[in-house]
């Protein structure tokens, strides 16, 4: 029960550090992130200094997201663009507005992050050994990017993450060295923040009934890889998975006493509940590209770490 009251004065501080409004932005300098996420780092590092603007709007995929011509205007009145790093579009896009507005800097989220290839098993005991073996179609662990080779989703660890702030925060010092006492103020207290998340993360998890669990898109594998979890991916490098797939799935969940399914907003549902109901797991739908990024993960570990009947 303590636990569970610990997440919900995290959630109440979260709220008194502000809700990432964007009103009263004219006339100030304009910083733009790829992802929600990464709003709220950097909300929390500039305060009020600066306007910032996400690319990817909320419910769609970054993956698959295509910006408009117009977004390469607005990108273009930025002092700095905050990629995550490994995102499909990022690297043509950027590439594209260094060519044209060689005035507005480039920061690559990721540097310094040590990244996961898409094809992950370093959270995966049972199939620790078999790592340069199972590129083949009965694997079906992590498929994150296959042709890329590189899990972009670094957000979901707050291991990484502490990396990720860290090269906003020296982005923002460097542009604009008058507010740096300011920005590291506050960058200490966001780090103070993150600690804490992966300290009630891993309190809440370290009991889980399950060290497994399911997801259509397979956006937590670095938070899987932290927390010694496996996560098992019902897409199927990026597609959807044929029916000998997902029943090599059910076998899996069975034998690992899966209870947990978890479906990101704006993916079908349709296989999550096929599987659901052969193995009698519960579905969640969830959202990794929350804006809200503590709250988020500590609801997925308190999902995982609920008791069930089995």
């Amino acid at each position: 029960m303590q636990k569970y009251l610990y997440i919900i004065l995290l959630s109440a501080l979260t709220l008194a550090c502000g809700s990432g409004t964007r009103n009263n932005n004219e006339g100030k300098r304009i910083l733009t992130v790829t992802i929600e996420p990464q709003r709220y780092f950097l909300d929390q590092i500039v305060g009020s200094a600066f306007a910032i603007n996400t690319l990817v709007p909320p419910g769609s995929s970054p993956e698959t997201y295509e910006p408009a011509p117009s977004v390469m205007v607005d990108m273009a009145k930025s002092d700095i663009y905050f990629m995550v790093g490994d995102l499909g579009f990022e690297n043509a896009w950027s590439k594209r507005l260094a060519e044209n507005n060689p005035n507005v800097a480039i920061v690559n989220c990721s540097e310094g992050i040590e990244r996961m290839e898409g094809h992950d098993h370093s959270h995966d005991q049972e199939h620790d050994h078999a790592h340069d073996h199972d590129h083949h179609h009965g694997d079906i662990t992590a498929h994150v990017h296959a042709h890329s080779g590189v899990d972009p989703h670094v957000w979901s660890s707050p291991r990484a993450v502490k990396v990720l702030v860290r090269n906003m925060l020296d982005a923002v010092v460097k542009l604009d060295p008058d507010n740096e006492e300011t920005f590291r103020t506050n960058f200490d207290t966001l780090s103070v923040k993150i600690e804490r998340t992966d300290s009630l993360i891993r309190d809440l998890l370290k009991d889980a009934p399950s060290k497994s669990f399911i997801i259509y898109h397979p956006a937590l594998g670095y938070f899987a890889r932290d927390y010694g979890l496996h996560q098992i991916s019902i897409e199927f490098e990026g597609k959807s998975p044929s029916p000998s797939q997902i029943k090599e799935i059910v076998d899996v969940a069975r034998k690992e006493k899966i209870n947990t399914i978890f479906i990101e907003r704006g993916f079908d549902t349709k296989n999550a509940s096929v599987i659901a109901q052969e193995i009698g797991a519960e579905v969640f739908e969830i959202d990794p590209l929350r804006y809200e990024w503590d709250e988020e993960l500590l609801r997925i570990a308190t999902i995982l770490a609920r008791e069930t009947d089995e």
